[in-house]
């Protein structure tokens, strides 16, 4: 499986925030498996994994579950990654949203069912929500700090219009829940259906600056550049890969539909894919076996869990799936 990956500044900025609240540097460093060199150029690509790797050791290390959640609403996207600097050189939100969606990839590969954008707006009477697309796996860590990002670049650009109203979450109560009140400072529902930050509807409506033409243009030049960068190093299988992804859990994936979202038939994808060495029934088995082992490490699903998440009708199933991919059950290769 090829690996997900994401821009470095977002973990150079993170470790700075981390380092400044006294987590020691080298330890979230060695961690993460990341060098000083690793992070100097903010457009670098490094392993989401490692990026998830450094956030722990941080919090570990301040005894802090809060702390990616702080450092999103302190920080500045712009300083991060060129998808800030095109959001801020975006005419009104409708526009950066779309920017948003268009560029999300160099922020971090994040896998989507069906081909949609990542952020999409929803009407419900006079209600407007901002709806993240993300598959909902329970990671409170990336939803809450995807829907800060927003807010925290509202209060500071337009405190005179507060941006958030209301947030409905899918996943349960943080331990640091009771922070929630200081930091989101909206109602929040836990175990929602979907991942939605409700918003005022002024800005479907309000302009923002202007006199940004020619520089958004500079960005986003830029940035198709980097896109193209990223294409051109992307395999077939890594790219079915991503879209399994999102649909993992439903345990039988069609290949006729895979294909249809990739925009190719279903004999170009087989094709494609015997180019490169695999079946498309092989993809599917090696992507849950790698998924068992990355949820299982973790430590933070039952097997039962990870069962479900890697779409196996019962635990049974995956115990004897995982016996086949390691020979040992999950419990015996989690004790050696």
């Amino acid at each position: 499986m090829s690996e997900q990956t994401m821009a470095a500044g977002f973990a150079a900025a993170f470790l700075d925030y981390a380092v400044a609240e006294g987590a020691p540097c080298d330890r979230l460093l060695a961690a993460s498996r990341l060098t000083v060199d690793d992070l100097a150029d903010q457009d670098r690509r490094i392993p989401v994994a490692a990026y998830e790797a450094l956030i722990a050791a941080g919090i570990e290390a301040t005894g802090d579950t809060s702390l990616l959640l702080r450092h999103v609403l302190e920080t500045r996207l712009e300083t991060m990654s060129i998808v800030g600097q095109i959001v801020h050189a975006s005419s009104s939100f409708p526009h950066s949203l779309q920017q948003l969606n268009r560029y999300a990839r160099l922020m971090a590969d994040v896998p989507l069912s069906g081909g949609r954008d990542r952020f999409a707006l929803e009407r419900d009477g006079e209600a407007v929500w901002l709806v993240d697309n993300r598959p909902c796996d329970g990671n409170w860590m990336a939803t809450e700090a995807s829907f800060a990002r927003f807010i925290s670049e509202f209060r500071r650009s337009a405190p005179e219009h507060p941006f958030e109203q209301a947030l409905e979450v899918s996943y349960a109560p943080p331990p640091h829940a009771n922070r929630y009140p200081e930091l989101f400072r909206i109602p929040v529902t836990f175990h929602a259906a979907r991942n939605a930050l409700r918003i005022n509807p002024v800005w479907l409506d309000e302009q923002f600056d202007g006199g940004k033409d020619y520089v958004f243009g500079v960005f986003t030049r830029h940035a198709d550049g980097l896109l193209e960068e990223l294409a051109v190093n992307d395999t077939v299988r890594s790219v079915v890969e991503a879209r399994m992804l999102a649909d993992l859990h439903e345990g039988t994936l069609s290949m006729d539909r895979i294909a249809r979202d990739l925009g190719m038939s279903r004999q170009t994808l087989y094709r494609r894919l015997k180019d490169e060495g695999v079946t498309f029934a092989q993809v599917h088995d090696d992507l849950r076996r790698r998924m068992a082992m990355d949820y299982l490490s973790a430590r933070k699903v039952s097997v039962g869990e990870t069962a479900y998440l890697l779409g196996f009708s019962e635990a049974s199933a995956f115990v004897r799936a995982f016996r086949r991919w390691t020979g040992a059950s999950p419990s015996a290769w989690l004790a050696n």
